[in-house]
């Protein structure tokens, strides 16, 4: 299957966007009368034809639609950006790939980086959930202070948890984290979090875990963490 995004699908006619035209006709080389896979990235799913094959603005009629099933668990990895922009968009791209629910920049006290373009992370994440037959697209949110995110009641009922560097670390993620839950896990910047900051999150609720004995780099540990979680509930 080769799936193709739009935001916005109209019925029983939908047009898409030119970078999708251009891929669906161009470089795929389809023609009117082509079954096309559309999704809307928020479950939805339609199987369609090609009315016209225009490579700027190629129109498919709708001809069943159908919502794909959710997970019962929610994944919200919340991490500090890398120095380099590269490594973070590498991460996204494959944590988007192995499945996760929702993202959020944050910014720490060692933090090496304040900013980054959402815009090229979101178009990571719609390439790999088209490459990895995804039918919704995780959230992606832009940067948040640290203690603002810990202290959101909006976490009220996620499992939270923190992985920093520490040699005595009791329990592993895979240890505590039970399937069929919300997850938030605070990942630090390669300078790890302050020990204020980690004590801070003791106070909100935060459970500390390792993911591991080796010592990973910032995306490294993302990657990691999501594929723990998406272990536990396979």
């Amino acid at each position: 299957m080769q799936l193709f995004f739009q935001d916005q699908v109209t019925e029983p006619i939908s047009t898409l966007t030119e970078e999708e035209s251009k891929h669906l006709i161009r470089v795929l080389r389809k023609k009117q009368g082509d079954a096309i896979t559309l999704t809307d990235g928020k479950g939805m799913v339609y199987e369609s034809v090609i009315l016209d094959a225009n490579p700027k603005k190629a129109s498919l009629k709708i001809l069943n639609k159908t919502e794909a099933e959710e997970d019962n668990f929610y994944i919200h990895l919340a991490i500090a950006p890398t120095k380099n922009p590269d490594r973070m968009e590498w991460m996204v791209e494959k944590i988007t790939e192995i499945g996760f629910h929702e993202l959020t920049l944050i910014e720490t006290m060692n933090s090496e980086r304040s900013y980054l373009k959402t815009d090229r992370l979101q178009k990571k994440i719609i390439s790999a959930c088209k490459q990895s037959i995804k039918f919704r697209t995780p959230v992606l949110n832009t940067i948040t202070k640290f203690d603002d995110l810990i202290k959101s009641n909006e976490f009220n009922d996620f499992q939270k948890f923190i992985a920093y560097v520490d040699e005595h670390h009791r329990h592993h993620l895979m240890d505590l984290a039970r399937p069929g839950s919300n997850y938030l896990i605070l990942i630090g910047p390669e300078g790890d979090f302050d020990p204020k900051e980690i004590q801070r999150a003791f106070d909100a609720g935060f459970q500390a875990v390792s993911l591991g004995k080796s010592r990973l780099r910032t995306e490294t540990a993302g990657l990691s963490a999501v594929q723990m979680l998406q272990s536990i509930n396979r």
